[in-house]
């Protein structure tokens, strides 16, 4: 029977309770136990998937289609653990679920109120999966005094209660700001985030302490006599060079040490931290830099396109170079010429996204990195978009368009290069979809196969003609026009297994150019960075030599 591990968060959002989770999580792993993790949301959104990008960051997919938090790819980057739909919920969901049960009958007529029903499915949501690991971690969104957190803090500390005593501990994270001013670390915040903490019944076993500066030790002893913790459970967390560092960087100040004492697992199993060594070795001493643009249309806010930020990372560590990476926002040269803002850059990466805005400069961006023999990656619309360039350019298709953009935006003649995808298999039944379909999970979502030519450099890259990878979109490019674009050089190198959705489409007389339908970036890790991700700097690294 699992451990429990809650992470809670105070004094200010954007701490970093994901990463703290996610690094935990890898020791615990590194001294030979198995974990799983958890993100328990209170926003009302069933999911994030009809959340915008400027909202909420990216949105992070599972194998079985879970649309989550982009947390939760912290966790499987650190932990390899395939996260799945049972490892996020939101009190949208949680609040959906009850109240489909009280239409059902349920429950019995009762009244329905947040303590116990809403409770009672929070702790049941907790539960799952609890026999098949060692620690389960779960983290808990927001701050603590949020109002619409109150009831999975209310359900955390239940839980802890029907537990067996020593069964399940809290950490809380919290900020120690620094006054110029005066050269102090105030400790008076993490004091009053743990007050309120307890006065909602949870008393932390650990605190984190995010901070910018060196924490003296009569502060940790201060912290430690007025939260009423161990000093040793007082664990700093300072601003690092690289995410990646974290789970050394948590080793040293001994916050896995302070967990196995706080379950009192002695002796402790000692770690094996190789892997961890190596990817910060790989940080530290790098034979190189390449500078990598990504055209999008989020470009305002990082988190949008975090992990492909994340595997481009990993693709330089698999190479030993840092990737640079500069945002181009795509609407900048809608009507320009591209050149004055794409030279000097090794590879190109246009990233998925929705709607119109935008497209033309990214469809641009296709055809500068096409032309000038640079490293192309397409991602999901990103592939659609070089596939209309190559529709407009090389097959003469001048009007060659999208369902997404040009039909809902009323334009009455174009040719539907890219059309919404109205059906397909998923596992051993078909799939329908209609353009007036709610938005919300009805797109082709998850983990689904594809077959490679035997020819083809996707095949080469992969090392496998079976390849199997997450979706996320509900628009395709149509096999109509596959022989006219093939004809011209964009081979299509990559096809669902019933060979009716193409998957991938590489152009055959350029170093490397490649659009792919899914999102490789989900899968990609830095102890196994992804293959199209670390091919695709070392094509870049071969442009920078020649430069």
């Amino acid at each position: 029977m699992a451990r429990f591990i809650f992470i809670t968060g105070g004094v200010v959002s954007s701490l970093g309770k994901g990463l703290a989770s996610a690094a935990l999580g890898s020791l615990l792993q590194a001294r030979g136990f198995t974990v799983r993790l958890r993100k328990l949301d209170p926003y009302l959104n069933v999911d994030p998937g009809t959340m915008s990008p400027f909202e909420h960051g990216e949105v992070f997919v599972t194998d079985d289609g879970a649309e989550t938090d982009l947390d939760l790819g912290h966790y499987e980057r650190f932990t390899g653990v395939p996260a799945c739909k049972t490892d996020s919920v939101s009190s949208g969901r949680i609040y959906s679920d009850v109240l489909e049960k009280e239409r059902k009958g349920d429950y019995l007529g009762k009244t329905i109120q947040v303590i116990p029903h809403v409770t009672n499915e929070i702790k049941d949501f907790i539960r799952i999966g609890e026999d098949d690991v060692d620690f389960m971690l779960c983290e808990i969104g927001g701050t603590v005094g949020d109002i619409e957190g109150l009831p999975f803090f209310e359900a955390i500390r239940q839980f802890s209660h029907d537990k067996p005593r020593g069964q399940c501990i809290f950490m809380h994270l919290t900020l120690l700001p620094y006054l110029a001013a005066s050269g102090e670390l105030k400790t008076k915040p993490t004091q009053h985030s743990v007050k309120e903490l307890q006065s909602i019944g949870i008393a932390p076993d650990i605190l984190v302490c995010r901070s910018e500066q060196p924490i003296p030790e009569k502060e940790r002893e201060k912290i430690a006599l007025f939260c009423n913790v161990r000093k040793e459970a007082v664990v700093p967390a300072y601003d690092l060079k690289s995410i990646y560092e974290a789970p050394l960087a948590y080793h040293r100040e001994g916050l896995d040490q302070a967990v196995l004492d706080a379950f009192n697992i002695s002796p402790a199993p000692r770690p094996d931290l190789g892997i961890w060594q190596d990817v910060a070795d790989r940080i530290h001493h790098t034979e190189g830099e390449i500078n990598v643009a990504i055209v999008g249309k989020y470009t305002q806010l990082e988190d949008a396109y975090k992990s492909i930020k994340e595997a481009l990372t990993h693709g330089g560590m698999a190479n030993r170079v840092k990737v640079n990476v500069d945002w181009v926002d795509a609407e900048v040269f809608d009507t320009e010429d591209p050149a004055p803002h794409l030279e000097g850059f090794h590879a190109i990466l246009v990233p998925g996204g929705f709607g119109e805005r935008g497209t033309e400069g990214k469809i641009k961006a296709a055809e500068f990195a096409r032309t000038r023999k640079i490293p192309y990656l397409g991602i999901c619309l990103g592939m659609q978009m070089a596939v209309i360039e190559a529709a407009r350019n090389l097959a003469r298709m001048e009007d060659a368009g999208s369902e997404e953009f040009d039909f809902e935006a009323g334009k009455k003649r174009f040719t539907p290069v890219v059309y919404h995808l109205k059906e397909w298999v998923q596992g051993n039944h078909t799939v329908s979809r209609k353009v007036t379909d709610d938005k919300g999970g009805t797109m082709r979502l998850g983990a689904y196969d594809a077959v490679l030519k035997d020819d083809s450099k996707v095949a080469e890259i992969y090392g496998t003609t079976r390849i199997e990878e997450r979706h996320r979109h509900r628009y395709e490019v149509d096999l109509r026009f596959q022989k006219a674009l093939e004809e011209k050089g964009l081979i299509f190198s990559g096809m669902s297994p019933d060979g009716r959705l193409p998957e991938i489409v590489e152009v055959e007389d350029h170093p490397w150019y490649i659009g792919v339908q899914f999102h490789p970036e989900l899968k990609s890790k830095p102890f196994a960075p992804h293959p199209l991700f670390a091919d695709f700097v070392r094509a870049a690294v071969d442009v920078s030599r020649l430069v």
